[in-house]
């Protein structure tokens, strides 16, 4: 007895399911400049890895017992393989029910994509082009539902403390999905085909009377710059897909395994001669840091996270040797370098998804202080410092601070952390202190240059005096700081990403000290 019968009507709903919303609704979807869902899933994933997970559910249409019609599900999901290693894949189909719809809760429901994730300790990719709900949900249900959405919202928040998560905006998303897309460890947005808003320009004209249109509501010149609620900007989904396979390419698979590293013909005792002059004399003059870290990391490994939002400091993933690390490092080019509540906010999620996925942190200091002035007040800077402290001094994975210029106040004790693994070096060119001498002057000395013949005078001469105080070497005679030519940085950094592995590998699992939050 042959089950071919059966087998050639599993063959032809799967070729159902493949048409997604059909002809129709494949080109207008198309006319809009993107692709399909099961086209994003093959440009992201190696050739031929896609093995697709409940293909068959959807809405099917009988004639009796005989299948006439089926409309698929509004998602297509599954695993991939990305560079060899497997993943798992969530893409919305936008030609279905504009990619939202109800998840699957029959009785005997199969595991959702995200349990998965969680249970078989694998990334989890989500390709989100979905609208979020309808009202025409209440008529098809005969009734309103009572929000519960966080039934399944706390498996994507358990998630990002076990295994890589990444979001890819590539369309119009709202409503839940739309929290989807910044809950997760790295996101993308397209620029011209991509917006992000909990409800879109009818539903803000509904409840503000606003006209807007979605590119000024929620466009990745609002996400990728100001709000900072989406990292990176790409210029085309191909764009995209590859962001996604290189921030990839520098974590473990899940939180009890250690980050790959990757063969390199980069000398880890390379010495650039253009360190000894990057940093200016003339503080006032600033200095190209994307330049200090090209000469110290290995070539080309590079990869900027949020490089538009919070621009003053710059942060991201490389390696030193081959091996996978985060590095962060002031932008002296971006109001001199100073750590505001965006700056803040970046270097906090950086050192939080270092300590989740064991990458030893580098940091290159130049560091004002934190921002200061109203505005500053009006965002909460304390409370934003508060915070980064806190993960400072919460984190465990191995940290070494290069202090290249300035390191003020508490500004610059974020760049520290007094317990774990953690390693300082300064160069010559670095100063330090509760604050930079030409500002704190006039605070601390201002009775006695008032009451000077000649003020200014007064002044300049306090300043040469404690200027004279600030050399580190005269901190290096009294603490033993370890002052470095800075030809050696990128041989000592390598030294202490070597030294890391033995420590990160006696921390694998999951971090209780210090939870990802995004």
């Amino acid at each position: 007895m042959s089950w071919a019968e059966e087998v050639g009507e599993l063959d032809r709903r799967r070729h159902l399911a493949e048409r997604m919303g059909g002809p129709e609704g494949i080109a207008k979807h198309k006319e809009r400049g993107k692709l399909t869902a099961r086209e994003r899933i093959a440009a992201l994933a190696d050739a031929g890895s896609f093995a697709e997970t409940m293909a068959l559910v959807g809405t099917g249409v009988y004639d009796g017992l005989h299948l006439k019609d089926f409309i698929p599900k509004p998602q297509v999901e599954g695993t991939i393989r990305i560079d060899g290693r497997k993943a798992f894949v969530f893409a919305s189909d936008f030609t279905v029910r504009g990619g939202s719809g109800m998840p699957v809760n029959g009785l005997g429901a199969e595991t959702t994509i995200s349990e998965r994730a969680l249970q078989w300790r694998l990334p989890l990719l989500r390709l989100l082009d979905a609208s979020g709900g309808s009202v025409r949900t209440f008529e098809s249900m005969g009734r309103t539902y009572i929000p519960d959405g966080n039934i399944f919202n706390a498996t994507d928040v358990r998630l990002l403390n076990s295994v890589p998560v990444v979001s890819a905006v590539l369309g119009s998303v709202a409503g839940l999905p739309a929290v989807l897309a910044p809950l997760s460890h790295f996101s993308v947005m397209v620029k011209g085909i991509s917006q992000l808003f909990p409800g879109g320009p009818p539903v803000v004209k509904a409840a503000l009377g606003v006209d807007i249109t979605k590119e000024d509501l929620g466009g990745d010149q609002i996400h990728t710059r100001i709000s900072g609620c989406i990292d990176n900007a790409a210029e085309t989904e191909a764009d995209a897909f590859d962001q996604i396979r290189r921030f990839l390419s520098y974590l473990p698979s899940n939180v009890d395994q250690t980050a790959p590293r990757t063969p390199t013909d980069d000398p880890a005792a390379r010495a650039e001669e253009d360190l000894l002059t990057i940093v200016p004399r003339n503080r006032k003059h600033p200095f190209n840091a994307r330049r200090l870290i090209e000469m110290l990391v290995d070539r080309s490994s590079f990869f900027e996270i949020a490089p538009l939002h919070g621009r003053s400091r710059i942060t991201g993933l490389a390696r030193f040797n081959g091996y996978p690390v985060g590095l962060m490092c002031n932008d002296p080019m971006v109001g001199g370098g100073v750590t505001d509540v965006a700056a803040g906010g970046k270097a906090m999620r950086l050192i939080q998804l270092c300590n989740t996925f064991h990458l030893p942190l580098i940091s290159l200091a130049d560091e004002p202080g934190f921002q200061v002035g109203l505005a500053a007040e009006k965002l909460g800077i304390e409370r934003a410092g508060a915070r980064l402290v806190s993960a400072v001094c919460m984190s465990e994975m191995p940290w070494c601070t290069v202090v290249v210029g300035r390191l003020y106040g508490v500004g610059g004790s974020c760049h520290h952390r007094p317990s774990g693994m953690f390693r300082r070096y300064a160069w010559p060119s670095a100063n330090w202190g509760s604050m930079h001498i030409l500002g704190g002057v006039s605070a601390a000395y201002r009775r006695e240059i008032e009451a000077a013949d000649d003020p200014a005078a007064r002044q300049a001469e306090i300043e040469a005096r404690l200027t004279a105080l600030a050399s580190p070497f005269r901190t290096a005679e009294a603490t033993g700081q370890d002052i470095i030519d800075p030809r050696e940085t990128r041989a000592l950094l390598c030294e202490f990403v070597e030294d890391a592995q033995p420590i990160l590998a006696g921390q694998l699992g999951r971090s209780t000290a210090l939870p990802y939050l995004p």
